[in-house]
Parts: C-alpha cells; sequence; structure tokens
C-alpha cells in the first residue's frame, strides 16, 4: 500500500508540474505584434535596416511596411487603410492628416533633413551641369516626382518656378509614381536626368549628381512623423519611434545620407 500511495504522490506531482508556468503555442502568438508602417519611398533602405535591427531587441513585433509617394500614402490613410505610423517626405501631407484628425495626440515630431539634387546616368548628361541646363536642349526627357502627390514633385517644380524655367521644363518632363521611379528611369537611361532625394541619388552606383538645388530655391526638406489615432498598438509604435529617433536609429538614419532634422 505505501508504493501504491508514493506512486499515486509522484504522479500527482509530475500532473502539477506539467501544469506550470511553460507558455502555449497560442499564448505565444497573444504576445506577437503586427506593426503596420507607412513610409515615404526614399526611406525604403533606411527603414528595412532599422527593422533589421529593432527585431534583434524586439523580436515578438512584426514590422510590415506599406512604401510609396507620401501623396498616396496620406490617401490611403484617409481612405481607411491600415496604418499604425506613417513617415512623411514632406509637411503636407502630414498636416492633411493632423486637420483630419487622424493623428495621435502630441506624437508628431520633424525626424529628419534631406536635399534636392539633379543626376544623370554615370555615363553620360555631360552637358546637364545644373538646374538651368533643364530649359536647353541638353535635356530633352526629364524625369520628375508627379507633383500632385509626390514631395520630390512639389520641391522640384518650387526650384523650377524660382529659376523661371517651369514651363519649358514641363513640356519634357515625365512623372515618376514616387522618387525611386524617377530615380530608376534616370538609371536606366529612360530620362536624361531627373530630380530625386540627395539620399535617393547615394544608394546607386549608376547616376552621379549633376547639381544641388540652388540654396534658397524650395522650403527646407523636413520628414515628420506620426503615429496613427486608431492604433490598436500604441506602445509598439511609440517603442519603434524611439528606436528609429534613438543615437542607434539615427546613426543607420544618416549612413544613407539622411541629416536629424534641426541639427
Amino acid at each position: 500500500m505505501k508504493k501504491i500511495a508514493l506512486l499515486l504522490s509522484c504522479l500527482a506531482l509530475f500532473v502539477l508540474a506539467g501544469c506550470g508556468t511553460a507558455p502555449s503555442a497560442s499564448d505565444a502568438k497573444k504576445d506577437s505584434v503586427e506593426l503596420q508602417v507607412s513610409a515615404a519611398a526614399s526611406l525604403t533602405d533606411a527603414m528595412n535596416e532599422l527593422a533589421t535591427e529593432y527585431a534583434k531587441e524586439h523580436p515578438q513585433t512584426k514590422l510590415v511596411f506599406n512604401f510609396g509617394s507620401s501623396g498616396a500614402l496620406q490617401q490611403a490613410i484617409e481612405n481607411g487603410g491600415s496604418a499604425d505610423l506613417f513617415f512623411s517626405a514632406a509637411q503636407k501631407q502630414m498636416d492633411a492628416l493632423e486637420k483630419a484628425g487622424l493623428l495621435a495626440d502630441g506624437t508628431r515630431k520633424n525626424l529628419l533633413e534631406n536635399e534636392v539634387v539633379l543626376i544623370v546616368p554615370k555615363d553620360g548628361g555631360k552637358a546637364i551641369t545644373s538646374f538651368d541646363a533643364l530649359a536647353t536642349p541638353a535635356a530633352s526627357r526629364i524625369a520628375l516626382g508627379e507633383p500632385k502627390g509626390v514631395p520630390v514633385g512639389q520641391y522640384t517644380e518650387e526650384i523650377l518656378t524660382k529659376l523661371g524655367i517651369l514651363d519649358q521644363v514641363k513640356a519634357k518632363a515625365v512623372y515618376g509614381s514616387d522618387v525611386r521611379q524617377v530615380l530608376s528611369w534616370t538609371e536606366t537611361g529612360d530620362a536624361d536626368c531627373g530630380v530625386v532625394y540627395a539620399t535617393d541619388a547615394a544608394i546607386s552606383d549608376k547616376v552621379k549628381v549633376a547639381a544641388k538645388a540652388p540654396t534658397g530655391s524650395h522650403k527646407p526638406v523636413i520628414y515628420p512623423t506620426a503615429i496613427l489615432k486608431d492604433t490598436k498598438h500604441m506602445d509598439e509604435a511609440k517603442s519603434f519611434l524611439d528606436f528609429v529617433s534613438s543615437e542607434k536609429g539615427m546613426a543607420i538614419l544618416e549612413k544613407y545620407g539622411f541629416k536629424a532634422a534641426g541639427k
């Protein structure tokens, strides 16, 4: 009888141990979060590296990116598209979302600065050395961002207006849906030149910078960011935004040519 009682006691302890603290698969799933991040196309490479580094410290958070023109992303958010965070390449699109009451209070901040440059294919474009050259026969096909929704296109129109050559350039322009399409057309020679951000030119070995935008010819290129009001993952969104803004995050962004806003 003693042996039976001892056996039953051991069995009871084993059962209790099996009901302990080991997490189930469903518990693990509950802890994981999918964060939807809408970001300007010019941030693609930097954001992918930021995501890799962030995952090392926060493996439970999966970052899902939607890259595109800031205008298209703004419209998608306004139309109910899923997004927890928005990184814009201009204030205009963020202003629209704020006016519509779609941003979480106190989360908007100016994150980065960039520059506008004129690029040509690496092995061509010798006669195109300034923005003024866009009005000459040297440039017959000019790749630009579509100005209604692509911030670099809006900055470009400011520059060309300031130089007094907007109408001449418009007659020769082909418009890309985002800055990366402008870069691609210039890389392949489908355009004689293009206007992009300095950070886009820096990632390509198929183009070279022909000129920087003249000083004072356009508004400062500021990248604002904010958390969307309807996010269901406020803590995780704040965590990723804090990481991007941290010394480690900014070092990654600076590697791609971005500068911290206001510095």
